[in-house]
């Protein structure tokens, strides 16, 4: 058993990060069982179309709520406790929402609130999280620590959840949400034994909080290759908002797949995602970061290209199959750069303005896919987020190579101070 681990998560990354890793990963599965258990739930308690249509909303709006809050408290308050708090307070929630179940008191819009509420305190624990890898990995092992991470994040999330949440919720509609909370509640007990350094922000600084969102902007949009990251990530999260905004009327009315061929067409990506997970490793020993970049924004460019001119079932599972692993590949490079190229006092802050491209670019793209379909069919997004992608790609080009050795200069945080928590 020692052997796999340290062939998964070798002692070089820091007990802290096994710890972290474990956390991670229990309540991943927690969260991938919420995807399901959460609508089923409402559609369980009214066929308003309205109201389960918020059951999904509420996944989506707290991000941009309230990420750059999140990100300030990150970078004042020690972050381990601020996931604890988060996740315990998800954990109240949702057991009681399961007694709630369990004596029949459980109206709709008491569901929708507690779903509400276990969605923004998830937006916090997530923003905490993420600044904790560059705290207690090596610079030099922070792509290996991160591709860990997501691997929990596909399959323990994308793949494994759902259908366990729905499967537990046919069984009984307070089983998943129980299991979440015991989950939930175990990834607290983990994180509470990860010890961290501290991130550098003087605890006698007085700052509003909107003089410290404003410096997690200005840093960003002065530090040159973060922000061609984050530009990049809010343009083509418009391109793919776009594209992905309609996917279940183009797997219905393009690909002629219905409702089942909408969810192969997810789970090809997701285990197209696995196999990114295998593949990291020795990609990023044999070609550079910026490269990764170059080519997954060229992949993703082209995978718009296809879907625009395929009918093929088949042809298209191996597009999403490939898109998948492109995914993972691009969106752990491009955590990886981040982390390496910002301060640890700044970390939740630059994370936030991430967040909010990430949300804001698949909003206004849900936007303009649903225009365009409606005016010009089902294909038109798809050419949308080709030309737009291509055209990025064009301009951007030249710069990707750089942004992943920006940071070159930058101490690693084995020299950060003593451990304070």
């Amino acid at each position: 058993m020692s052997t796999i681990v340290e062939a998964l998560v070798p002692a070089r990354l820091s007990t802290g990060y096994r710890w972290l890793l474990a956390s991670s990963w229990v309540t991943n599965l927690g969260d991938g069982i919420a995807v399901a258990a959460g609508p089923l739930l409402v559609a369980s308690l009214t066929d308003d179309p309205f109201l389960i249509s918020l059951a999904a909303l509420l996944r989506w709006a707290p991000p941009l709520a309230f990420g750059l809050s999140a990100g300030v408290l990150s970078d004042r308050l020690n972050r381990r406790r601020i996931i604890a708090v988060a996740d315990g307070s998800r954990a109240v929630v949702l057991t009681l929402l399961v007694v709630a179940l369990l004596t029949g008191s459980l109206s709709v819009v008491v569901a929708l609130l507690g779903l509400g509420v276990i969605a923004t305190a998830e937006v916090f624990a997530d923003n905490a999280a993420g600044t904790l890898a560059p705290m207690l990995v090596h610079r030099d092992d922070l792509a290996l620590a991160n591709s860990r991470l997501q691997t929990g994040f596909i399959t323990l999330n994308q793949l494994a959840g759902p259908p366990i949440g729905a499967a537990i919720f046919a069984a009984g509609r307070a089983w998943p949400f129980l299991t979440e909370a015991v989950l939930t509640a175990l990834g607290v007990l983990l994180i509470s034994r990860v010890v961290l350094p501290r991130h550098g922000r003087d605890p006698q600084r007085r700052s509003s909080l909107r003089r410290d969102i404003a410096e997690g902007f200005r840093w960003t949009a002065n530090h040159a290759a973060v922000r061609t990251l984050a530009l990049t990530i809010l343009i083509f999260n418009v391109t793919f908002g776009a594209a992905w905004s309609i996917l279940v009327l183009y797997a219905a009315d393009r690909l002629h797949m219905g409702a089942v061929g909408f969810g192969l067409l997810t789970t090809a990506s997701a285990v197209g995602g696995l196999l990114g997970t295998a593949l990291y490793g020795p990609i990023t020993r044999r070609v550079s970061l910026g490269n990764i970049m170059r080519v997954g924004l060229i992949i993703e460019t082209l995978t718009h290209l296809a879907l625009a001119v395929v009918t093929t079932p088949w042809i298209a599972l191996l597009v999403f199959f490939v898109f998948g692993a492109h995914a993972f590949i691009w969106g752990t490079t491009s955590i990886t750069i981040r982390q390496r190229a910002v301060p640890a006092e700044l970390q939740g802050r630059v994370g936030s303005v991430n967040v909010v491209c990430v949300y804001g670019g698949l909003v206004v793209g849900s936007a303009v896919g649903g225009v365009l379909a409606t005016r010009f069919g089902v294909t038109a997004p798809f050419w949308f987020a080709f030309g737009g992608s291509a055209l990025f790609v064009v301009l951007l080009w030249r710069q990707l190579t750089s942004i992943a050795h920006a940071d070159a200069d930058r101490p690693s945080p084995a020299t950060a101070p003593a451990p304070a928590a």
